[in-house]
């Protein structure tokens, strides 16, 4: 049966190149370097501000959280935020909610 399978006979393994030339090394270090600026630098400078942000929050703030919704700060607690949307509507928050402050007299002029 052995003539309808052609018989494979392996060539001899080409020869190992040189190991440690250190290519390898500057490839790593280099990503490694574009890593850290392009991704994790930024991401840490982001998470610092909103952590400042958060910690600076008081009563009589405008703010607008992740959702878009826009209010007044009326209650600050650890982790909850009272805002005022209207004159007789206030909704709670989580604080991680809040993605920014806006300036005096905004909500007013909107």
């Amino acid at each position: 049966m052995s003539f309808f399978i052609p018989a494979a006979y392996a060539d001899t393994a080409p020869a190992a190149g040189p190991a440690g030339s250190g290519f390898e090394w500057v490839f790593l270090i280099g990503f490694l370097v574009i890593f850290y600026l392009m991704i994790w630098r930024p991401q840490a400078k982001r998470a610092k501000e909103h952590k400042n942000l958060l910690g600076s929050l008081q009563k009589g703030d405008e703010v607008v959280t992740s959702g878009g919704i826009a209010g007044k700060v009326t209650k600050v607690a650890d982790d909850f935020v009272v805002i005022e949307v209207s004159d007789s509507v206030e909704l709670k928050f989580q604080k991680q909610a809040i993605a920014a402050t806006l300036p005096k007299g905004t909500l007013k002029a909107i």
